[in-house]
């Protein structure tokens, strides 16, 4: 036997050998009928859902801006996924900017998606903001019309715990900063 078949013999060998190590990763749409997902899958937008929500949205008084992220790594659940993030700008009623995070990075980001919610077409949320003493929240996004530029928000905050170290400890909830509103209606811009 020859050098160069013996070579390409050696070669085809190790090509096999990888190609049985390594498994496909398998990929499940936003809408998954598993609950627990496997470990290193991937959660993706197959139908593209999340692109409707893409964009700036607005009202009086906030200023959203939602970025799709794809295939990022999460490692509470422990597989990739498709989700979106959610920046934002909040005024009162004079116009004054009361928040502003537009300028964090995204990995930063306060807003971050959950999931579509198993009936219907809500879309889940979380807000935790370190930066407001861990304060979290969730919120529900769905469109109210058909041409999908008009977008309801539902925002609760949860209000259950306050380190003693923060700096509205003590105070009652209506002298505790609300950050973001509870039920509007934002359009597109």
């Amino acid at each position: 036997m020859g050098l160069c078949l013996m070579m390409k013999i050696i070669f085809l060998l190790i090509l096999f050998s990888f190609a049985l190590s390594c498994k496909a990763q398998q990929i499940y749409s936003l809408r998954p009928k598993e609950i627990d997902l496997p470990e290193n899958s991937y959660e993706k937008d197959t139908n593209n859902e999340l692109l409707d929500y893409v964009g700036t949205w607005n009202n009086k008084i906030i200023t959203i801006t939602f970025k799709k992220i794809t295939n990022k790594y999460d490692t509470t659940f422990k597989h990739y996924r498709d989700y979106l993030i959610g920046k934002f700008i909040v005024k009162d009623s004079n116009g004054n900017i009361l928040f502003d995070n537009t300028n964090l990075s995204d990995d930063q980001a306060k807003i971050e998606g959950v999931s579509f919610r198993k009936y219907g077409t809500k879309y889940s949320l979380i807000y935790i903001d370190p930066d407001l003493c861990h304060m979290t929240g969730s919120a529900r996004i769905s469109f109210t019309d058909a041409t999908k530029t008009k977008l309801e928000w539902k925002y609760s905050q949860d209000n259950d715990w306050v380190e003693n170290e923060c700096f509205y400890h003590g105070l009652p909830y209506s002298q505790r900063p609300e950050p973001l509103p509870s039920n509007i209606i934002l359009t597109r811009q």
